[in-house]
């Protein structure tokens, strides 16, 4: 089969496409022929070596952490009824990933495949969505009428918090360029602030209840974002730490996204109910994945970019 995979960490230009053998389902396990991955900035990171120590990979290595695409075989204790079915999965960090014609992974990850879209699209929806449930959900409690401040909503995460956010009830500011603004709007935001003419912090003259944090920034910078929490608020970043103010009551939390198939299930029957939608900014085939990952380099993706296996 053909597969993008890398023999030692670097830069973009070291990942390969090469032929390798089909891999074989274990105890466990469902092949799955790939529809589409993803490009994600902890595929990045990961090729680069900077998470060596939390993630340590078997070298060479095939990336794509995001899977969308229909089971063909399963292993022993699997139920063969998942044979011919489409399916999601945010795979596992150090495992063989999906930017490959086939990849092997736990069958408990495994989520049916929305409907509503394309099998190739419904690949950005895995990582980018669960990272946006369990920040809204878990950490921050959002209920009916909270006011949520998402920074860094042109993201491929933001749009999904966004719209979750809007689900769950809450008034929604989101900070956005103007290359993304329309994206964000479209995804439900009643407020956005154009973050290349005002300061975040500026431009939200009332506090928030929650802030939702998806971009790199200073400790500083964050700090002033807590400061725009109301008393007993939340702040929640994805990036720069997070620290809470005790003072005032504003709790803190740092997400970093785990798999979950019943989540996933729930986030795919919510893009069939038409309550989340899928920005996809582009689509690539898998001998441009070097390209696109010089891209994200240089700051010039948008949204989620989906890896499509096959023309």
């Amino acid at each position: 089969m053909h597969a993008i995979r890398f023999t030692t960490y670097g830069d973009p230009t070291v990942l390969e496409l090469a032929e390798i053998p089909e891999p074989t389902p274990g105890p466990g396990e469902a092949l799955i022929r790939v529809a589409a991955t993803t490009f994600n900035p902890v595929d990045a990171t990961l090729r680069a070596g900077y998470l060596q120590r939390q993630f340590p990979l078997d070298l060479p290595h095939i990336p794509g952490i995001d899977v969308s695409g229909v089971v063909t075989a399963v292993g022993a204790g699997v139920d063969r009824s998942l044979v011919g079915t489409t399916v999601l999965a945010f795979l596992p960090m150090n495992a063989a990933g999906a930017a490959a014609d086939y990849v092997a992974a736990p069958a408990n990850l495994l989520a049916l495949a929305p409907t509503s879209v394309a099998l190739v699209d419904a690949a950005a929806l895995p990582s980018a969505g669960l990272t946006a449930w369990q920040a809204l959900v878990e950490h921050a409690s959002v209920h009916s009428g909270a006011r949520v401040l998402v920074n860094g909503a042109g993201g491929g995460v933001g749009g999904f918090v966004v719209g979750l956010a809007k689900h769950l009830g809450a008034y929604v500011l989101a900070t956005a360029g103007p290359r993304s603004r329309d994206a964000v709007r479209a995804a439900g935001a009643d407020e956005i602030i154009d973050y290349t003419r005002t300061p975040v912090t500026e431009a939200v003259p009332e506090p928030v209840d929650v802030v939702i944090n998806l971009v790199r920034n200073s400790a500083t910078e964050l700090v002033a974002l807590r400061d725009r929490i109301a008393d007993g608020g939340v702040l929640v970043s994805t990036t720069t730490p997070a620290e809470p103010d005790a003072d005032r009551k504003v709790r803190a939390a740092n997400v970093f996204a785990r798999s979950d198939a019943q989540q996933l299930t729930h986030l795919a029957a919510l893009v069939d109910g038409g309550a989340l939608r899928l920005d996809i900014s582009e689509r690539y085939l898998l001998a441009d994945l070097p390209r696109v990952h010089e891209l994200g380099a240089r700051g010039a993706l948008r949204g989620k970019t989906v890896i499509q296996i096959n023309a």
